[in-house]
């Protein structure tokens, strides 16, 4: 009986839960945990020129962080340690956070989260699948990798964002900090470097996206 009930209920549940997520994660629909960084600040007196630039800025972010949700899911999945599993999730519920607070900045920017969630969130889930079937240590060396890229990548915009969006910047600047931790973590746990082609390939794709989600 348990062969044909149970097992795959299961799997069932297991699937429809992973698809559940998925849906809640592309629609913006995620619940920070911590406090809206520079929710204490006024808002900015910005242009719309400006209004419309940190939107762009900010929608990009929040693409990052649903190609986070898609990477740590698929890792953590594939992961062969409790301990890493573990440190997945966490990492994950952090970037959780971070996907609410960019989500909740579009919209007091009067803007919307990118068109092409789903897709982003498809690749990056791919990804990571990838990355963990060659090993833990190869798939922790892939979050090295993606954190030292994000973290580079949100310094910039604090040198793009209006020197008066302050919200912004607020919550940019708590972002950065967290991916210092998530890679930090990862090399503690045993990351190996992974090779020139493979950083050089991660940065093509990043720039694919940053460019898109900018507009769309």
């Amino acid at each position: 009986m348990s062969l044909f009930t149970t097992s795959p209920r299961g799997s069932l549940d297991q699937l429809i839960g992973k698809f559940d997520r998925a849906l809640r994660v592309v629609s913006g629909q995620a619940i920070a945990r911590r406090s809206y960084p520079g929710q204490e600040l006024a808002d900015a007196d910005l242009s719309e020129q400006e209004k419309a630039h940190s939107a762009g800025l900010m929608r990009v972010n929040h693409v990052g962080e649903i190609c986070a949700q898609a990477l740590y899911d698929s890792q953590g999945a594939n992961a062969h340690t409790e301990d890493i599993r573990q440190q997945f999730r966490h990492s994950g519920l952090e970037e959780e956070d971070h996907l609410a607070w960019t989500a909740k900045r579009l919209r007091e920017l009067n803007s919307h989260i990118s068109l092409l969630n789903p897709l982003w969130y498809a690749g990056a889930y791919a990804c990571g699948t990838l990355a963990a079937r060659f090993g833990d240590a190869v798939s922790l060396g892939f979050v090295v990798e993606t954190e030292k890229q994000v973290e580079a990548h949100l310094a910039s915009h604090l040198q793009k964002l209006p020197e008066q969006d302050l919200k912004s910047r607020a919550i940019v600047e708590q972002m950065r900090v967290d991916e210092i931790a998530h890679g930090a973590a990862a090399q503690a746990l045993g990351a190996s470097d992974l090779p020139a082609p493979a950083q050089a390939g991660m940065k093509l794709m990043a720039k694919v996206m940053t460019t898109t989600a900018y507009y769309v």
